[in-house]
């Protein structure tokens, strides 16, 4: 067998080797399947390419207000609000064709330096339709629903973390790590 490779997608022999940017090796159809779904290598995560969501056609407006966030008293805050109309489920969604509600959510992130780092790549990930998706709400078990996609908002200025909002020190850290394992990242 000497230098014979097992493909960590199949876990059979790799045919047709393909080796990314990362050093993984993988079959050609294998990693072409996986990269379908999302551009990142299945061991490491790097991502190579643009990872895009399902999220429906929506807006995302930005405002500022003077009210600060608990754990942010030196500043005011930032107020994302997100608003979706009804619609009709594309090919990318979980049931093409169906109608979806529309939804309207307001998030907030302290208005400081590392608020403002968030917002940024908040942006990013909604413009590659990442904030939201198409589902099964976890809250009230309705499906065809416009969902959270994995990527934390603070609903709430306060009553903490079991309340969706502040304080909660590890907020800001913790969202830039899900927007990361996205591919949203901040630009060099």
């Amino acid at each position: 067998m000497g230098n014979a490779e097992e493909c960590p997608v199949c876990l059979d022999l790799i045919k047709n080797k393909k080796t990314l940017r990362c050093h993984h090796s993988f079959c050609s159809k294998c990693i072409d399947s996986v990269f379908r779904l999302k551009p990142a290598c299945p061991i490491c995560n790097t991502f190579h390419g643009v990872y895009r969501g399902t999220q429906p056609e929506g807006s995302m407006a930005v405002t500022r207000s003077h009210q600060s966030l608990p754990g942010y008293e030196h500043c005011g805050s930032i107020v994302i609000d997100y608003v979706f109309a009804s619609g009709v489920q594309g090919e990318e969604h979980p049931n093409p064709g169906k109608q979806y509600r529309g939804t309207a959510r307001t998030a907030y992130l302290p208005d400081c330096p590392e608020g403002e780092k968030v917002l940024k790549l908040l942006k990013k990930a909604f413009n590659q339709r990442l904030i939201f998706t198409i589902g099964q709400s976890a809250t009230t078990g309705l499906n065809n629903v416009i969902t959270w996609n994995d990527i934390h908002h603070k609903t709430s200025m306060k009553g903490g973390p079991q309340c969706f909002g502040y304080p909660d020190p590890g907020y800001l850290t913790r969202v830039q790590e899900e927007l990361r394992l996205k591919g949203i990242t901040e630009d060099l």
